[in-house]
């Protein structure tokens, strides 16, 4: 039934293709378009004039790929999300069923399909790898449980797997999860040690030890490619400043979209799974890691984040803890939703259902109230078509004030770009040594963007950058000063195309990053094989044993409320 609940509200969300709205989506399917033209060549020559995507993991961009064949790339998309959304709310629930009774987790599933973290990313940020790698990993941790438990053979094999595949999405979704997920397991396995199979403390440990082993050295295989690509080219950019790493209390359109909207209503209950989470034994390791990731996501609203992680706080963004928190919170609001329901009969449902509701219409309703929506109304048709006529596609071009719409042009045109939304993958020093991201978005970066932006303006000759499309007039007196033209308009002058006569056509810059031919291969191959071979064992090696059942988690009832407890059961 949470299944069915959540394809019944998400299904048409993604069919009318919201999410073609968020941050992200379009970056997702312009990786997706690359592999779909070139499966086994991951040199990419359409931004910062060639770039490799082995330094992202494949696998969601070639599931859309190889979907798009059939439906097209945005399409493609949309089904790959589906599909990711109903994972985890699968994989909420077996993980749920590890910590509480069946109906608990029951309502930990269905509360995954309001979860404003999920809203927020599949909507908002357009992250899905965040949430495809998220609903992998947590449908490999039960087996994780079993194996350390009962040493069954097959939930070995299908934990591993399923972490490749989780890796194959996004290796530092799966980094984290190994310490937010992993460890409170291990916990709870030594917790029921001498429950049902009975199994030793150094037992448990060496199962755990061996999982993690197999898991690091196919990981270590699986993305050989991207592992190669980061000790050749460690990012050593100058930091990119990201509101998620600010002090959230300092600014309440921060404090809205990376604490209210992913959290919504669970913030009401924040006391009840601190309680309980603290009186109950079984669910002690859910409170503290639950607490550790809620401390994470908050960014530089604590020093914590910058002591654990060091230099790289300055490298990742922490909108995408969100989720994890919510999910190690959700089998103990598993308990609360059920007690509520017990307890106070319709009201209680009326109560949960409301606040279910409360959350997920807080993320929409600020997907239009957000003062930093992105720009996803600009008709790019018009540059597409200009760069795909006249050999125009023979020379490099670059977009001022497009926003993220970079990708959906870079998806559709031939011509190649200096810029790009990939800030981890960008070599070019005129891009690495300024404390910048896009060149589209340079003036909002203040002088390291402007500084950037004319860095790369200087050597235009050398890069074959000879048009220039300007969606903000206050580009124009750098463009004009740097020795650009304007000479054509397009949308009643929505948009202006500038040229420099005296470019000559674009030739590939040498660049050491450029993959070799077996690494395409094995790119091509491993990833998507992990996810094939995560499907086949799945269905040929069902469970045959139900991780042990553990402890009822009761809610104490006043002495007038037991009489009726017991009547009504």
């Amino acid at each position: 039934m949470a299944v069915l609940l959540a394809l019944a509200i998400h299904g048409p969300l993604l069919f009318m293709q919201l999410p073609l709205n968020s941050y992200d989506c379009n970056f997702h399917i312009f990786f997706a378009s690359h592999y779909a033209r070139h499966w086994f060549d991951p040199w990419n020559v359409k931004w910062f004039a060639g770039f490799s995507q082995t330094t992202y993991p494949p696998l969601v961009h070639q599931w859309i790929a190889l979907l798009s064949h059939i439906m097209g790339l945005t399409f493609a998309f949309m089904v790959v999300q589906l599909i990711s959304i109903l994972l985890l709310v699968v994989g909420v629930y077996r993980f749920a069923k590890l910590w509480v009774d069946e109906r608990a987790a029951s309502y930990a599933a269905v509360a995954t399909v309001f979860l404003g973290a999920l809203a927020f990313l599949v909507y908002e940020a357009g992250q899905l790898p965040t949430v495809c790698a998220g609903a992998l990993y947590v449908n490999a941790v039960p087996y994780f449980y079993e194996w350390t438990r009962n040493a069954r053979w097959r939930a070995l094999l299908k934990g591993v797997v399923l972490s490749l595949a989780a890796a194959s999405v996004h290796h530092v979704t799966l980094l984290f999860g190994a310490i937010l997920f992993a460890v409170p397991i291990v916990w709870l396995a030594l917790v029921d040690r001498k429950t049902g199979e009975e199994s030793s403390t150094p037992a448990i440990i060496s199962r755990a030890l061996v999982f993690a082993a197999l898991v690091i050295v196919g990981v270590g295989i699986v993305l050989l490619p991207y592992w190669m690509a980061i000790l050749k080219h460690p990012i050593k950019q100058i930091p990119i400043p990201h509101a998620s790493r600010a002090n959230l209390l300092t600014n309440s359109v921060f404090f809205t979209n990376y604490f209210l909207v992913p959290y919504g209503a669970m913030i009401l209950a924040f006391p009840f799974i601190v309680i309980r989470g603290a009186s109950n034994r079984r669910l002690r390791p859910l409170l503290v890691f639950f607490w550790i990731t809620l401390i994470i996501g908050l960014g530089g609203t604590t020093p914590v984040p910058r002591w654990i992680l060091g230099r790289a706080f300055e490298i990742l963004t922490f909108e995408r803890f969100t989720l994890p928190a919510t999910i190690l919170a959700l089998p103990i609001v598993g308990t609360l939703i059920a007690t509520m329901i017990d307890r106070f009969r319709l009201k209680g449902l009326i109560a949960v259902s409301v606040a279910a509701t409360a959350t997920v219409a807080l993320a929409f309703a600020w997907l239009t109230l957000t003062p930093y929506s992105p720009q996803t109304t600009l008709n790019v048709q018009p540059v597409i078509a200009f760069l795909n006529r006249d050999d125009h596609n023979r020379f490099r071009y670059l977009t001022l004030g497009f926003g993220n719409t970079i990708s959906k042009i870079a998806t559709y045109t031939d011509a190649n770009s200096i810029d790009g939304e990939y800030n981890s993958a960008r070599l070019l020093p005129e891009l690495t040594h300024y404390g910048s991201a896009q060149l589209t978005n340079a003036k909002f970066y203040g002088t390291a963007g402007m500084e950037s932006l004319s860095a790369i303006l200087k050597h235009a000759n050398h890069y074959g950058l000879k048009y220039i499309f300007v969606h903000d007039s206050y580009y124009y007196p750098l463009i004009a000063f740097a020795g650009w033209r304007q000479v054509e308009t397009f949308d009643n002058g929505e948009i202006t195309v500038w040229s420099k006569e005296d470019v000559p056509p674009a030739r590939q810059i040498p660049s050491d990053a450029m993959p070799a031919p077996w690494e395409g291969v094995l790119w091509g191959i491993l990833p998507i094989g992990s996810s094939i071979l995560a499907i086949l064992l799945v269905i040929l090696l069902p469970s045959r044993a139900e991780a042990a059942v553990p402890e009822p988690v009761e809610f104490p009832v006043p002495a007038g409320e037991r009489v009726y407890l017991r009547e009504a059961k």
